[in-house]
C-alpha cells in the first residue's frame, strides 16, 4: 500500500528545498587574475546598481600600501596587491588582506633592486591565484609561488639571472597565466626564451618558445580547431602557440619603430585579435577557429603617437589610401574592446574612438570621458549590456557605448589620483582595477579601497 500521506509531505519537502535552493544568493565571482575568470575583461554578476552617486563613491574600507602599477585581484575572501619599498633596502612586498574588512592577513618582502628599468613606482604584474595557489612576479623577474592563505613560499625564481633578461624599458609587466599544469609568463629572456613555461608545482622550465625582444602583454588562451591556442603579444609579434610545448602555429610581426609599449591583453570577438600599441598603431587578425591558422584584417600606424589618425591602411588584399575617413588608433595601457562589428579603444592622447572591426575605419571620437593628456587610460570591464570605465583621474563610470556614440550615464569618484606612478598634475591612477563580491577593488600609490556596487 502507498503511503500517500508520506509521498505529498516528500514531494513538499523537495519543492521547499529548490525554493530555497533558488532563493539563496548565488555564491559571488572572484576576480582570481588579470582582467577577471576567463581573463577576457568581463564581469559575470548580478545584483549591481544601474548608477552611481554623484561625488565620491562611498568607501566600505581602506588600508594603507606602498607604490605600484599592478591591480588587485579577489579570491576565496582575500585581496591580494604588490608594492615596493625605498626606505632603507629596495623591496618588493606581496600583501594578502581581508576581502570583508581589509584586514592585513600575511606580506611577504623581498629585496629588488630595480635597475634599466624606467618609471620606479613598483611592480606591473598582477597575482595570479590558482587552486591554494598565488603565483606573482615582480618587476625585476622575481617570481614567486606561495600559499595563497598563508603566503608561505613554496618555490621561487630569479629570471633576471637566470634566462640573462633583455630588461623591456619598463620591467617585467605580463601577469602569469595558469594552464592545466603550467604557469606560462612573458620573460624576456635570451636564447629563445620570450616566453616559458613553468610546471606551476615546482617551478621547474618546461618549454621556452620565441627569440624577440619582450612587450608587457599578458597572454591568453582562445580556440582553434578543436585546441586551445595560446596568443602572445610580444615586443616583436602576435603569436599563437601551442600551451603544452610553446611549438608556433602561427605569427604576424608587429616590430616597434622605437620601442615596444604593447600594454594591453589581445582583444577578442569571434575569431577576430586586436591588438593596439602607443607608438606602432593597431594590428587587427583573424584566427578561424576550425583551423590552426590566422589572416591580416587590416594593419593601421599613425604617422606618430600624436598624429594617430592612420590616413593609409593595409587590408588583406592590398593597401587602401584615403583621405577621408581616419583610421585606427594608439592605444596606451587601456585593453580595447571589439564587439558586435566595432572596436572601442583610447587613443594616445585620450581619444576614446569607435573604429569598424573590419576596416579600423573612424565611426566616432569622444573626448568626454578622460583628460586630453598624453598616456590618458581608461580600463573598460563589461558587464551585464553596459561598460565600467575606470579612468586615469580616479573615477569610475558607467557608459554604453556603441555605433552611435559614447553614452555616459553616470560617474562618481572612487580614489584620488597620485604622483608616484607618473608626476603630471594632479597624477594618474593606472593600475586596473578587480570587481568582485559585488564590489570594485581599486589601488593607488598609498591606499588600497573597496566600494561595493550592489544595488
Amino acid at each position: 500500500m502507498i503511503d500517500r500521506t508520506h509521498s505529498t509531505l516528500s514531494q513538499a519537502m523537495c519543492r521547499a528545498l529548490i525554493v530555497i535552493a533558488f532563493a539563496s544568493p548565488l555564491p559571488a565571482e572572484d576576480w582570481p587574475q588579470w582582467r577577471g575568470v576567463h581573463r577576457d575583461g568581463i564581469w559575470r554578476a548580478e545584483g549591481i546598481r544601474e548608477s552611481l552617486p554623484q561625488g565620491q563613491l562611498t568607501i566600505d574600507w581602506s588600508v594603507e600600501v606602498g607604490p605600484g602599477y599592478n591591480g588587485p585581484t579577489v579570491a576565496n575572501g582575500r585581496v591580494y596587491v604588490m608594492d615596493r619599498q625605498t626606505d632603507g633596502k629596495q623591496t618588493e612586498r606581496i600583501l594578502c588582506f581581508d576581502s570583508a574588512s581589509g584586514k592585513s592577513l600575511w606580506m611577504h618582502e623581498y629585496e629588488a633592486r630595480y635597475a634599466k628599468v624606467g618609471y620606479t613606482a613598483g611592480p606591473r604584474a598582477s597575482v595570479t591565484i590558482d587552486d591554494g595557489r598565488a603565483y606573482a612576479v615582480g618587476s625585476m623577474g622575481h617570481f614567486h609561488c606561495l600559499d595563497a592563505a598563508s603566503g608561505e613560499v613554496i618555490w621561487q625564481r630569479d629570471l633576471n639571472a637566470e634566462y640573462e633578461i633583455d630588461m623591456p624599458q619598463w620591467g617585467i609587466a605580463a601577469s602569469p597565466l595558469v594552464y592545466q599544469a603550467l604557469v606560462i609568463q612573458q620573460v624576456a629572456g635570451s636564447q629563445g626564451a620570450t616566453m616559458v613555461a613553468f610546471d606551476k608545482l615546482s617551478g621547474k622550465e618546461v618549454w621556452r618558445a620565441l627569440n624577440e625582444k619582450a612587450g608587457y602583454s599578458s597572454p591568453i588562451v582562445i580556440q582553434q580547431a578543436g585546441q586551445n591556442v595560446l596568443v602572445c603579444w610580444t615586443g616583436e609579434s602576435l603569436s599563437g602557440l601551442n600551451p603544452l610545448n610553446g611549438s608556433v602555429h602561427w605569427s604576424h610581426e608587429m616590430k616597434p619603430t622605437r620601442m615596444p609599449i604593447g600594454i594591453g591583453t589581445p582583444s577578442v570577438d569571434g575569431d577576430l585579435i586586436f591588438v593596439s600599441s602607443f607608438y606602432d598603431g593597431s594590428l587587427m587578425i583573424r584566427a578561424p577557429k576550425d583551423s590552426l591558422s590566422s589572416s591580416l584584417v587590416w594593419r593601421a600606424r599613425g604617422k606618430d603617437e600624436i598624429n594617430t589618425g592612420a590616413k593609409s591602411v593595409q587590408l588583406a588584399d592590398g593597401e587602401l589610401n584615403s583621405q577621408e575617413p581616419e583610421y585606427g588608433v594608439h592605444a596606451m595601457i587601456g585593453t580595447p574592446i571589439v564587439q558586435d562589428g566595432y572596436v572601442y579603444a583610447v587613443d594616445s592622447y585620450g581619444q576614446f574612438r569607435c573604429l569598424e572591426a573590419l576596416t579600423g575605419k573612424r565611426v566616432w571620437e569622444d573626448l568626454s570621458a578622460v583628460t586630453g593628456l598624453r598616456w590618458a587610460t581608461i580600463h573598460m570591464i563589461r558587464q551585464a549590456d553596459r561598460v565600467w570605465l575606470f579612468n586615469d583621474a580616479g573615477e569610475l563610470m558607467i557608459a554604453q557605448p556603441d555605433p552611435d556614440g559614447l553614452n555616459i550615464q553616470s560617474r562618481a569618484q572612487l580614489i584620488e589620483p597620485t604622483k608616484v606612478q607618473l608626476d603630471r598634475r594632479n597624477g594618474v591612477c593606472w593600475s586596473h582595477p578587480a570587481f568582485a563580491e559585488q564590489s570594485v577593488f581599486a589601488r593607488n600609490d598609498n591606499q588600497l579601497v573597496r566600494a561595493s556596487l550592489a544595488e
